[in-house]
């Protein structure tokens, strides 16, 4: 087998070939794009779109796609083939800098929580030049990928990638101003880091094929809970069957072929649980990335017979799935914000950094919470495998007690907190932790970067990320102009102590060290008036509030209309995800389960029947008989509820959400424990379904 530096990256158009097919002068113009550094030369553009078709049609590609991100979830793109007419009319191949740089895919279909009615079809791809064009291989035809965003013909945001990038813009200028405030000469531009582990199910594909509530939602809406599931805990970093090790080498080809640094892979809690985990990249190259790996992933299991899963709850009573989003903060002189240094002024920006991400979260936990809510979700939050609803921050035992002493100081200037801060340079770095990890924290500092673990496994980390980058944004806005604010002759590093150990004050209700699943925290949390959103529409009602909407339009993030556009749509996607749940449930209930149960009833009447022909008794079977028939009403009658619930929903977006959050997984709840029992009782011979057991003693 190849080393992996021998094809890392062959389908990708790295700086290595730009530099190759690029004069020096465009070469230096798109890196400097690609980097950040400058905007993009549209005068470059046509010798750039010259070198992709070249270096694509090379590579065997025929057709080209804008690739972007819409609100509905996913991916989308639209394939076009690099020809056009010659000057004679013959048929030439041909990539022009129009083509390279904008796109209009029919844009009808897509949500947009009316920023544009159905009849108005035009939307736009835009180029994004800081993810790099890669090659999309679907056997043997090979697609140049350009990584866009989406706008509509008014310049309204359609997607999710367009956000991100304006959060990342706002996060840049507020740091260093705050920077250029304290002296940093150096620091000429902000890098925000990610790693984003993703965690799945893998399954059998013909046991799968049994299961068409899984088929259809993505989760199994029926199964009793088996003898043996995930309590013995041998799965968990557990020895790897040789068909997932295929599997799993596959992933790291496609992946590495695609220029994406997979480093990790194990087993996870649940049975049949695996995860992957990248080296931390560029936020917005990292979000790239993390979509590829969810469609690698489904493509490479559908080779092997298989079926991945990345429903965030696939089956009751076992750990969900989830992504952690490791985030941190830095700048072009390779300096990380979240690191301590022997450097006095980077332990401050350090301590600023560490003050401004809790101001954010005080400030706006509710939508950090917002930004990873969906149906999906909603099944997962709070279980034992993801951290509660309540956002909060834990900060270990270390800088916890670095703050503490900042807050408790009598004076603050820079001797003094250089004392406090005495030793703090030898932290460990990166690969290791000076404290125990806090899993039931949603959002924990873990050595020179912060874990957000509330996102859902198939989530679109964007949404995370911008609002990630939005609270920290806001939180050195915040700094910037306390400081600016002291009319004081204070030194400016004395004066953003001063700042920093006001806010240690105010934010100390959203920082809790202890168990998060705990019902003590909830009460707690009350008490502290911090949000705790129980479901998807509670959750997104927090980026409606009037400041979420000001602060949002302020940071040129999102204006209000896009902001309540994203709302309408995710509530819409929240209901239509309900309704076929519920409508599917009463299929299954009606063609399958309650068939079952009359097959086993009867079965057992005849066999009561008979004994009493022979004079023996009945009276264990007529009990039998009587559960079932007691069960059959039961379901009966959930089902029914459930049907005239789904019947009877209209009017406003938002009623429909609350109503399908509260009643409808009530109901579907009901109906549940009811069918779960009954699998139980009835014969294997006569259940339609697969049990948890069988689906999942598979690897």
């Amino acid at each position: 087998m190849q080393s992996i530096h021998n094809y890392y990256g062959e389908l990708v158009f790295t700086k290595k070939i730009m530099e190759q097919k690029l004069s020096k002068n465009i070469y230096k113009k798109l890196v400097a794009a690609i980097d950040n550094v400058e905007p993009l030369d549209q005068s470059i553009s046509g010798e750039v779109a010259h070198a992709m078709k070249e270096w694509a049609l090379e590579n065997g590609a025929t057709h080209f796609t804008h690739w972007f991100q819409p609100q509905r979830g996913g991916t989308a793109q639209k394939h076009d083939a690099f020809i056009d007419y010659g000057d004679n009319g013959e048929i030439i191949e041909r990539f022009s800098a129009s083509q390279l740089v904008q796109s209009e895919p029919d844009a009808s279909s897509f949500p947009s929580g009316g920023i544009r009615s159905t009849f108005e079809a035009r939307g736009y791809t835009a180029w994004d030049p800081t993810s790099p064009v890669f090659l999309l291989e679907s056997g043997k035809t090979k697609t140049l990928v350009i990584p866009s965003v989406f706008l509509s013909w008014t310049g309204e945001v359609l997607d999710l990638k367009t956000p991100l990038l304006r959060s990342l813009a706002v996060l840049n200028e507020k740091v260093l101003a705050l920077q250029k405030l304290l002296g940093n000469k150096n620091a000429k531009q902000v890098k925000v880091f990610a790693g984003i582990e993703q965690e799945y199910f893998l399954l059998s594909k013909d046991l799968v094929a049994s299961r068409s509530d899984l088929i259809v939602t993505g989760r199994t809406l029926f199964g009793a809970e088996p003898a043996k599931g995930q309590q013995m805990e041998d799965h968990y970093f557990g020895n790897i069957k040789e068909n997932i090790l295929e599997f799993m080498e596959e992933v790291d080809h496609t992946l590495y072929r695609k220029g994406i640094p997979v480093k990790t892979r194990h087993k996870e809690v649940a049975p049949n649980q695996f995860e992957l985990a990248p080296l931390h990249q560029e936020l917005n190259l990292a979000i790239d990335n993390n979509l590829q790996i969810m469609e690698v992933l489904k493509k490479v299991a559908d080779k092997h017979n298989m079926v991945v899963l990345l429903h965030e709850k696939p089956f009751a009573g076992l750990n969900g799935s989830g992504k952690h989003l490791n985030w941190s903060i830095g700048d072009n002189t390779s300096a990380n914000y979240f690191e301590p240094s022997k450097s006095p002024l980077k332990n401050i920006s350090f301590i600023i950094a560490i003050s401004a991400v809790l101001f954010g979260v005080k400030k706006f936990g509710g939508i950090l919470r917002a930004s990873v809510a969906d149906a999906g979700n909603d099944h997962r939050l709070g279980a034992n495998e993801a951290p509660p609803a309540i956002m909060s921050v834990y900060l270990g035992e270390y800088v916890s007690n670095l703050l503490n002493s900042i807050e408790k100081a009598r004076t603050i200037d820079e001797k003094e907190v250089n004392e406090i801060t005495l030793g703090v340079q030898h932290l460990p770095k990166v690969n290791k932790d000076y404290s125990d990890r806090n899993r039931t924290s949603p959002v924990a500092f873990t050595g020179n970067k912060f874990e957000f673990r509330a996102l859902g496994s198939s989530s679109n980390p964007s949404e995370a990320g911008t609002v990630l980058n939005f609270i920290a944004a806001y939180g050195f806005n915040e700094i910037y102009n306390r400081i600016e604010a002291k009319k004081d002759d204070a030194d400016v590093k004395q004066k953003a102590l001063e700042v920093v150990k006001e806010i240690i004050s105010e934010t100390k209700d959203i920082r809790f060290e202890k168990n998060g699943y705990s019902k003590d925290w909830h009460k707690e949390a009350e008490k502290r008036s911090l949000p705790n959103a129980k479901n998807t529409p509670e959750a997104l009602k927090l980026f409606l509030k009037e400041e979420v909407i000001k602060s949002f339009s302020k940071f040129n993030i999102l204006n209000e209309r896009e902001l309540k556009s994203k709302v309408e749509i995710k509530l819409e996607n929240y209901i239509k995800t309900k309704e076929i749940e519920y409508k599917y449930a009463i299929k299954v209930v009606n063609v399958l389960i309650l068939p079952a149960l009359l097959k086993q009833i009867e079965i057992l009447s005849k066999t009561a029947k008979n004994l009493e022909k022979l004079s023996l008794k009945s009276d264990i079977f007529l009990k039998e008989i009587k559960t079932l028939l007691e069960l059959y009403e039961d379901i009966n009658k959930h089902n029914l509820e459930l049907n005239d619930f789904v019947l009877t929903q209209c009017g406003k977006t938002s009623e429909i959400a609350d109503n399908f959050a509260s009643k409808g997984v009530e109901i579907l709840e009901n109906l549940r424990q009811k069918v779960d029992i009954a699998e139980d009782l009835v014969s294997d011979e006569f259940w339609p379904m697969i049990s948890y057991q069988k689906l999942l003693n598979t690897f």
